[in-house]
Order: C-alpha cells, then structure tokens, then sequence
C-alpha cells in the first residue's frame, strides 16, 4: 500500500533502546541508531522526530517493560511490606544478572548524564524515577505507621535500586550485589518495625 511504513516501529524502538543502553545518550549517534535500526535519519525523523524523542520513547519502553514486573513484584505480598520489598529488588537481581540485554539500568544509567540531556528529557527521567518511588511507597503503605518513616525508606530502596544497577555496570559480580540487598532488607525490616511502632527517627 502507497505511503505504508514498510518497518516495525516497535522493534526499532527496542533496537534503539538497545543501543541507547548499551552506549549511553551522549555517545549514542544517529549513525549508530540507523545501524541498529536499519532506518536512514529521514525515517528516523520522520518517525520519532529525532534523536530527543525517540530517546524519550525508548526511556517509556524500557519503564514499561520493567515497571511491569516491578508492579508484579510489589503487590505480590498485599499485607507484608517487607517481603514486597525483596520480591523488588530480587526483580532488580534478575535483570541484572540477564545476559540478554546490556549491563546496568537504561533509567540509572540516564539520570548519572543528566547534565547532556535536553530539560524536556531531563524532566523525562526525574519523572519516571518519582514513579518508581511512587510504586515502591505504594507497596509500603502500612495503616498507623509513620508517614514520614515510609517516605524516607521509600527513597532509600529506590537510591539501592539504582546504586545496584551502577555498580552492575561498572562490573560488581553479582554476589556482591546479592550482598548489598541483603543489608538492605535488614535495613528495610528495621525501618518499617520503627515505623509501625512510632520509633523512627527524624
């Protein structure tokens, strides 16, 4: 059919975010996304409006993927917080230990190059970290517990998260990983018993 995109859009964006991942904004070229893609950077443009938005979309992929089994994770244990805690970060284990895809976290990996991102993209990353957030103090909602407590240790797993996700990529073997989470969830076990008891600290 005349005028029919003649590509997967949906896959180039996982080729994209790929290569988005795996080389980082700054030193990811239209070059190198047309290689990946098989697109020429008329496509490109025509398709995604450069090199910004499809970034952007790409950084929406990655959220969508993931966020789906963080989503899982969290709500797995309705009326145990802290093991709805564990079950997120051994989703974070998980993916890091996955050959599949490249080291580290697209969103982790963004927000460290914060300073050569566009301020639309830029907003873009802090807004899918405040979701993730926004997940985890969900998961953390505890009737009578210090409001406060839970959003301080809502930041703190995701700072974990995210500190995984660093040292992943700077080449931590995955046991030591495995070592961090286990003093976090000791960490996490100790805030939420002070939280409910009214203990915590300001």
């Amino acid at each position: 059919m005349a005028g029919r995109k003649q590509f997967d859009v949906d896959e180039a964006v996982r080729r994209a975010m790929a290569v988005f991942w795996q080389r980082g904004y700054a030193d990811t070229s239209l070059d190198l996304l047309g290689a990946a893609t098989g697109l020429g950077r008329g496509s490109l443009y025509g398709t995604f409006g450069g090199k910004d938005s499809l970034f952007r979309r790409c950084l929406d992929r990655y959220a969508a993927t993931y966020g789906d089994r963080y989503d899982r994770a969290l709500t797995s244990h309705p009326d145990d917080p802290g093991r709805a805690i564990e079950a997120f970060f051994d989703v974070t284990l998980d993916r890091l230990a996955d050959r599949s895809v490249p080291d580290g976290c697209l969103l982790a990996q963004s927000a460290t190059q914060s300073a050569t991102l566009h301020p639309e993209t830029r907003s873009h990353v802090q807004a899918l970290l405040a979701d993730q957030r926004a997940r985890v103090r969900a998961a953390l909602t505890t009737p009578g517990a210090d409001s406060r407590a839970l959003d301080d240790l809502a930041t703190y797993v995701v700072a974990v998260t995210q500190s995984l996700a660093v040292l992943s990529r700077a080449g931590t073997p995955l046991p030591d990983l495995r070592a961090v989470t286990r003093l976090a969830r000791t960490t996490v076990s100790t805030a939420l018993a002070q939280a409910n008891t009214g203990h915590a600290t300001t």
